[in-house]
């Protein structure tokens, strides 16, 4: 595999991972808290966090782009921490990840922590458990199969992100040149072989993501006594 092609998979297995780890850090109080609350807030905060389900990518990048720039609220703030700015570099693509992948992580998570009911927690309280041991020894043992979809979609979806990483981060080999990017340069240059060969790695890919979260999931509703 020549070069170029190992720096663009090493590039996007590096955003993926580093994309996934954040959202599974920023989703899971955000999950617990759509989960439980009551607050007339939540419909609200439900919507916001889907919104990446039915905009267009490019969208996104768009309004990340303007806000990230020189004249937008997130540029002027890091610039004045002597950051600089983000678009055209690889934090930038993290950044624009972690929100166009966020519902991919935070409804698994969502889903899983509602499955568990209010039975295990009023039991735990009976036991006199603190709310934060509570929710470390009871709620993440069994939330275990939402943790696992989450971060397969939400590494998958990262891994085959587009519209987002193109707008924010551009095309710049070794920084933000990401194997989506990589397979539009190729069609763009009528090189269909090597466009072939990457778009066909990342189908295998995707299909392996998948058929290894539908075996897991059902494996663990089996073990875990889920769906019983």
């Amino acid at each position: 595999m020549p070069d170029v092609y190992w720096s663009a998979v090493v590039l996007t297995l590096k955003l993926a991972s580093i994309t996934t780890g954040l959202l599974l850090l920023l989703g899971t109080p955000l999950a617990w808290w759509l989960a439980s609350t009551r607050s007339w807030l939540k419909p609200a905060m439900g919507a916001l966090v889907a919104l990446p389900l039915v905009l267009p990518p490019t969208v996104i990048g768009f309004y990340l782009l303007v806000a990230m720039g020189p004249q937008g609220p997130v540029g002027q703030f890091t610039q004045a921490l002597g950051l600089g700015l983000l678009p055209f570099t690889f934090t930038g693509l993290v950044v624009g990840s972690v929100f166009y992948s966020l519902p991919f992580v935070v409804q698994p998570l969502q889903n899983a922590f509602e499955a568990i009911g209010e039975r295990p927690l009023e039991a735990a309280a009976t036991l006199r458990a603190s709310p934060l041991d509570t929710f470390f020894s009871v709620v993440l043992p069994l939330a275990r199969p939402g943790y696992l979809s989450a971060t397969v979609m939400g590494f998958a979806h990262t891994v085959g992100e587009f519209g987002v990483v193109l707008m924010i981060g551009g095309n710049i080999p070794n920084t933000t040149r990401v194997l989506s990017v990589q397979i539009y340069d190729h069609v763009e240059a009528l090189e269909y072989t090597q466009a072939h060969w990457l778009a066909a790695g990342m189908v295998l890919f995707s299909f392996a993501a998948l058929l290894a979260l539908y075996t897991f999931s059902r494996t663990g509703r089996q073990t875990w006594g889920f769906g019983q």
